[in-house]
């Protein structure tokens, strides 16, 4: 186990560096493409956008072809998409190229999860899925940190060199080291008629779907959180880029605390009261940023209540996640996978421009977004995950 979760660990990595590394880079951006803040956090809804979309295109495909084989086209194309990023001068550029980055970045998201579901269920998946937490917040730990330090010697285009390099490393790695989990045995008819009931199955499944919703409402508030920080803590705050990626990375220690703690409490305490438990954070989190912003009380308040949103954050996902893949077959893992990511990174995509949507000169708009979709989230738990298996008990 320890040697698969090194390896799907770096290949999932890839989507988190994608967004991470380069938020502290956002107001440079804007300013040296001549553009507004909104128009470059575009580049980053894109991203997800196209991380969402890739999914759904990649994640039937691996039930049809298997896992490996549509793994290593998606990471080869994902390096050369990066290191043609290094050259753009225009944002529609940008944001064009970084829309077929995020649908090349899809397979290592989605193929881990089905690659997981493929060899675990019920509480190990649970506790895999947790162990994979710590990458998921152990990237955006050190992406920040790592993106600040590399501009104080690159211009940003330098990132995305770096995100080249990474993808061309875990290509390699994949290849060297990935076994195929999805046996032919396993897979359903290579047809566009299969993939797409395969697809229309898992789609009109009420428990897959009352968890796959309620993690989409937290994704949103996370994704505002992550597109909107760098503009409201260094424009409105005054942080440094320094300083702001130190912030970011203790809000996601937080996160990993949040993961970590469901995990090792999986088999113990039902997985369903875990969620609830995170979904309240969360949203107690969201409530006390825009309780924060509101009243005037500046960072000493807001900076904690970051921490709490993300420590429920952690706890949400992998919580999340399992319920709704457990509720399906492994020949469904694909499908499953690519649904519950296109729900994940489209309601993050589209929750992550409110940030910015009425300037940058007030961190009012961030506020209520995460407030607003941390407390739906905790609805959503509460309501439309009742009578379905594992189910949280009301937050």
């Amino acid at each position: 186990m320890r040697r698969m979760f090194v390896l799907l660990g770096a290949l999932t990595s890839a989507g988190p560096l994608a967004i991470d590394l380069y938020l502290p880079a956002l107001p440079q951006i804007a300013a040296d493409l001549g553009t507004s803040p909104t128009a470059a956090q575009l580049s980053l809804t894109a991203f997800m956008v196209g991380l969402g979309t890739g999914q759904i295109v990649v994640g039937p495909l691996s039930d049809a072809f298997g896992r490996r084989r549509p793994l290593l086209i998606g990471l080869a194309a994902f390096a050369v998409v990066s290191a043609s990023l290094t050259v753009v001068r225009e944002v529609e550029v940008l944001i064009a190229l970084r829309v077929v980055q995020g649908l090349t970045a899809a397979t290592g998201v989605a193929l881990t999860k089905a690659v997981v579901r493929d060899l675990y269920s019920g509480v190990e998946a649970a506790r895999f899925f947790t162990m994979l937490m710590l990458v998921t917040g152990f990237v955006p730990l050190i992406a920040p940190v790592a993106g600040a330090q590399l501009l104080l010697v690159a211009p940003w285009p330098g990132l995305f060199a770096a995100m080249a390099a990474m993808g061309a490393a875990l290509w390699l790695a994949a290849l060297l080291a990935l076994p195929e989990t999805h046996p032919a045995r396993a897979r359903v008819a290579a047809s566009t008629r299969a993939v797409l009931r395969s697809m229309g199955t898992v789609a009109k499944h009420r428990t897959f779907l009352a968890f796959t919703l309620t993690a989409g409402f937290a994704s949103g508030a996370m994704f505002c959180y992550l597109s909107g920080s760098s503009f409201v803590l260094q424009g409105v705050y005054g942080l440094s880029p320094q300083s702001y990626s130190v912030m970011f990375a203790v809000n996601s220690v937080g996160m990993i605390i949040g993961g970590q703690t469901v995990g090792r409490l999986a088999g113990r305490v039902r997985m369903g009261v875990l969620l609830g438990a995170g979904l309240g954070l969360s949203a107690a989190g969201g409530l006390a940023v825009l309780g924060g912003v509101v009243t005037g009380a500046g960072l000493p308040v807001i900076a904690p209540a970051l921490f709490v949103l993300m420590t429920g954050q952690g706890a949400v996902y992998p919580m999340a996640l399992t319920l709704a893949m457990s509720s399906q077959p492994t020949h469904r893992a694909g499908s499953a996978s690519a649904l519950f990511g296109l729900v994940q990174w489209t309601a993050g995509g589209l929750a992550g421009p409110l940030a910015g949507a009425f300037g940058t000169q007030t961190a009012l708009p961030l506020a209520l977004v995460v407030a607003v979709l941390g407390v739906a989230a905790c609805v959503s738990g509460a309501v439309f995950t009742r009578g379905a298996a594992g189910g949280p008990a009301p937050a």
